[in-house]
C-alpha cells in the first residue's frame, strides 16, 4: 500500500478517521500492534469518564493491551474544546515521539483533527447579548426554529455540523447574526501551522447499506449493554455540551415523554446515520484523506 515510508525522516502521525461505527477502533489497534505504538483518541465524547456507552468506548478488552490517551481523561462538567486538545495533544505528541517514531491519531470528530493536524481558524469574539438571546430563545422554542435559521443563513454549516447539538447550533447563529456573516466564511482555506511531524491522513469508508447496518447494530448493542440506564444516570448533567448530541438526546426525549420507547429507538437509529453523513461531508472537504476500505488495509502501511 505505501501510504508510510519505509524510514521516515521525521516524526509521523498516523491519522485514522471516518464515520461512526465504520471501525475505526479494531483497525488502529491491529496498526499499534503492528507499529508498537500508541494510540490518541480525538473522539470529542470518548474524554469524559461518565460517557461510556453511548460513545462507543473502546474495552479494555478492545484494546488489547495497547496505550490509548484521552479516554477518560476529564470529567464532564469540564470546559473541555477543541482549543485545548490542541494543546494538550502537542504535548503528548512531543514526549510519544520520543519513544515511537510513529503515532496514530484516531477519531471521528473532524474539528479536533484538525487542530491537531493543522489549527484552528480564528472566530470572532463573542456577542454576549447575542449569546443570551439565543439560549433565551432555545429554552422557550427549542432547537428546531434554531437549526431552520441556520438552514437560511448559512447552508454549509447546517449540512456539516452535528445539528443536535444545541452548542454548536447556538455558535454558529451566534457568529452569524453578530457579523452578517456565515459562521462558514470564517472557515477559510489558509496555509496550516508548521508542525514538526509529518502528518498522514487515511478515511475509512464504506458502502452506503453496508455502513447503515453496522450502525444499526451498534445501536442495538448499546441498548442491550445498558445505555438507557447510563443516559438517565446522566439527566442532572444534560445541560453540558458533551450530551447535546445524537445518543443521548434521543433518550432524555424518551425520559421527558415526549414519545414511545419504538420512537426513541428509530430516531436513535436515524440520527445516528445522520450524523455519519455530516461526518463524512467534513472529511470530504479534506483532499489529503487517502480512502480505503478497512478490509483493504494490510501491512506494511
Amino acid at each position: 500500500m505505501n501510504l508510510l515510508p519505509r524510514a521516515p525522516s521525521q516524526p509521523t502521525l498516523l491519522v485514522i478517521s471516518g464515520p461512526t461505527a465504520v471501525g475505526k477502533t479494531a483497525l488502529c489497534v491491529r496498526l499499534a500492534q503492528h507499529y508498537a505504538t500508541d494510540i490518541i483518541s480525538a473522539d470529542s465524547r470518548q474524554f469524559f469518564r461518565e460517557l461510556s456507552i453511548g460513545t462507543a468506548k473502546p474495552t479494555p478488552a478492545e484494546m488489547q493491551g495497547v496505550a490509548h490517551h484521552f479516554i477518560d481523561s476529564h470529567g464532564i462538567t469540564e470546559d473541555y474544546n477543541a482549543g485545548r486538545f490542541e494543546v494538550d495533544c502537542l504535548a503528548l505528541l512531543e514526549q510519544l515521539f520520543q519513544r515511537h517514531p510513529l503515532v496514530i491519531l484516531t477519531g471521528g470528530s473532524g474539528l479536533y483533527l484538525q487542530a491537531v493536524t493543522e489549527g484552528l481558524d480564528a472566530m470572532p469574539l463573542a456577542d454576549l447579548a447575542v449569546r443570551a438571546a439565543l439560549q433565551q430563545e432555545l429554552a422557550a422554542g427549542g432547537l428546531e426554529p434554531l437549526v431552520a435559521e441556520l438552514a437560511r443563513l448559512d447552508p454549509v454549516t447546517h449540512a456539516r455540523i452535528d445539528r443536535q447539538n444545541h452548542q454548536r447550533v447556538v455558535r454558529a447563529l451566534e457568529v452569524s447574526r453578530s457579523t452578517g456573516q456565515p459562521f462558514s466564511s470564517f472557515h477559510t482555506p489558509k496555509a496550516a501551522k508548521e508542525r514538526p511531524f509529518q502528518v498522514i491522513k487515511v478515511a475509512l469508508t464504506r458502502e452506503r447499506e453496508e455502513l447503515y447496518q453496522r450502525i444499526d447494530e451498534r445501536v442495538e448493542q448499546m441498548l442491550e449493554a445498558g445505555l438507557l440506564d447510563e443516559a438517565t444516570s446522566l439527566l442532572p448533567y444534560r445541560h453540558h455540551n458533551a450530551l447535546q448530541t445524537v445518543g443521548y438526546q434521543e433518550l432524555f426525549g424518551y425520559l421527558d415523554g415526549l414519545y414511545d420507547w419504538p420512537e426513541a429507538v428509530r430516531l436513535l437509529k436515524r440520527n445516528t446515520r445522520h450524523y455519519a453523513k455530516r461526518q463524512l461531508t467534513w472529511l470530504r472537504r479534506d483532499p489529503a484523506y487517502q480512502w480505503l476500505h478497512p478490509d483493504e488495509v494490510g501491512f506494511p502501511l
